[in-house]
């Protein structure tokens, strides 16, 4: 990492074989885990935690100060997990006191020009496609996919393996599973493409489809569909999972169901 075009702050704590392109700046209060890979005019700021094995592409600014009018400069923090990739030109702000840091998990891919913003956390796994925009406060589950140019709500949930289509407004919670799409967003059936390569069986998808029927197709209001789940469908970990996800979410979960072709 003995790089002379790049500052890196005497301070920051930098694994041995971190490799540092030219022209990047690394501030102080910085820590990197072993085998990263940061590329040139990338700007690390105050407060960034950045695993084992990233990746960092030129133009990216991590851990800058929110842009939130609400910040009182406050010490939070980036925590960035293993694996991670961030491509070009992606902004990821630090927390402010409602979270005190924003989470970004393992094995994730963000590509360019993505940004996410105060008191995000993302799960693990998750592929967030090119200008993917997520305003502060939000919390995204584990193998989450938000295709090119969606723009996500402040304050909204997003479930374990739900697909979002490009170009999508999130202004609702958006349930586990599922793939969401159209304007306004929409239920439009189970990603089933997806659990299918995570190992979910063909008798498991077909239990979530179900469960998405009652909800989704069967003209029920929330309180009335999730009462028939639960009296009717067996206890799963997956319908369990849906069932939660429903009780908790603040925002309401998204409406409306349209069948794709």
């Amino acid at each position: 990492m003995n790089q002379p075009l790049a500052y890196v702050h005497p301070d920051a704590k930098i694994a041995k074989n971190v490799v540092i392109e030219p022209f990047t700046t690394i501030h102080n209060n910085v820590i990197i885990g072993e085998g990263t890979w940061i590329g040139s005019n990338v700007t690390i700021m105050e407060g960034a935690r950045i695993g084992k094995n990233c990746s960092i592409f030129p133009g990216s600014v991590i851990s800058a100060v929110p842009q939130d009018l609400k910040y009182n400069d406050e010490e939070t923090t980036v925590e960035i997990g293993d694996n991670v990739t961030i491509r070009e030109c992606v902004t990821i702000n630090r927390g402010t006191s409602d979270r005190m840091k924003t989470v970004i998990g393992n094995n994730c891919l963000i590509m360019a020009y993505c940004h996410i913003a105060h008191d995000c956390v993302v799960g693990n796994n998750c592929i967030f496609s090119n200008n993917s925009t997520l305003a502060g406060h939000i919390t995204i589950g584990d193998y989450v996919v938000l295709a090119g140019m969606t723009a996500v709500h402040q304050f909204v949930s997003i479930g374990n393996h739900a697909f979002v289509t490009g170009g999508s407004l999130v202004r609702k919670d958006v349930p586990p599973f599922v793939k969401a799409a159209r304007e306004p967003l929409s239920y439009v059936g189970i990603n089933s493409v997806g659990l299918r390569r995570r190992g979910y069986s063909t008798e498991k998808i077909r239990e979530i489809q179900n469960i998405y029927r009652i909800l989704y197709q069967k003209n029920y209001n929330n309180t009335q569909a999730t009462e028939i789940i639960e009296a009717e469908m067996e206890a799963t970990p997956e319908r369990d999972e849906i069932l939660q996800f429903i009780k908790d979410s603040q925002r309401g979960i998204m409406k409306g169901y349209f069948k794709s072709n």
